[in-house]
């Protein structure tokens, strides 16, 4: 039953995303006749994510198919390795649509401040609509993060099954052995990245806010360092991925 949700909630997440665009922007472009192009929607249309992971720490991903968790953990962690905007969702999700390069890969300093400024530069009718933009980012990424931990434990459980499948597994080819290794470090990896990303984004939205305060003090200024607060208390949680390849990475810049 939970399997059926959840591939339910994956599939539900694709098509209101692709729907959302094309409602909004006359029909996608690329297909025939405003028809949604073949190639933009497809149940593994995140599988690069784990494939950029391996491959910017120099392993190679693993050429088993994805189950239905480890498809959601892909659909799920995308919106939070996206850089936060402070525009529109419609506009990032398939407008912007692009593979990111993960942090272990990118040779440019994390700009903290990107999203601080663009916020302050976005024309708003009163200043205490950009802390409530604010505001909004933020418990948007608690409630995006929730349901990715959620599906990170189910695949961290799954994996440790896996691993202790390998002893016991018979006639277990190298090939074998090396895909399974290989998915397990490739969950993991995602994980990390979410995380790390997460940890930027607080960092962003701070600079935010302590710029907002400058241009317009407000009593709403205390309930946004809450929430942000709040999220990274999220990040911080040592439960999701506590190990692996990846390593860490500076949120100052």
């Amino acid at each position: 039953m939970a399997q059926r949700s959840l591939t339910r909630w994956g599939i539900a997440f694709r098509l209101s995303s692709v729907a959302t665009l094309c409602i909004l922007t006359a029909g996608c472009s690329g297909g025939d006749f405003g028809r949604t192009r073949a190639d933009m929607l497809n149940d593994d249309m995140h599988r690069w994510v784990g494939a950029e992971a391996t491959g910017s720490v120099g392993i190679f991903p693993s050429n088993y198919q994805l189950t239905e968790y480890e498809r959601a953990l892909r659909d799920f962690a995308y919106p939070l390795i996206e850089p936060p905007h402070s525009r529109p969702a419609w506009k990032s999700v398939f407008g912007d649509y692009q593979v990111i390069a993960s942090p272990w890969r990118q040779k440019v300093t994390f700009d903290r401040t990107a999203y601080g400024r663009l916020l302050i530069d976005e024309p708003h009718r009163a200043h205490t609509s950009r802390y409530a933009q604010l505001m909004d980012d933020v418990r948007n990424d608690m409630t995006q993060f929730e349901t990715f931990r959620y599906t990170a434990m189910k695949v961290l459980a799954l994996d440790q099954k896996r691993n202790a499948s390998l002893r016991y597994v018979s006639e277990l080819s190298p090939r074998e052995r090396a895909d399974a290794v290989a998915r397990m470090e490739e969950n993991t990896l995602i994980m990390q990245w979410v995380q790390q990303c997460l940890h930027r984004r607080v960092a962003s939205y701070r600079w935010a806010l302590e710029r907002l305060v400058l241009h317009g003090p407000d009593n709403m200024a205390a309930d946004a360092d809450r929430l942000i607060g709040g999220l990274e208390a999220m990040a911080g949680k040592d439960d999701l991925a506590p190990s692996g390849r990846g390593v860490a990475l500076s949120v100052r810049g």
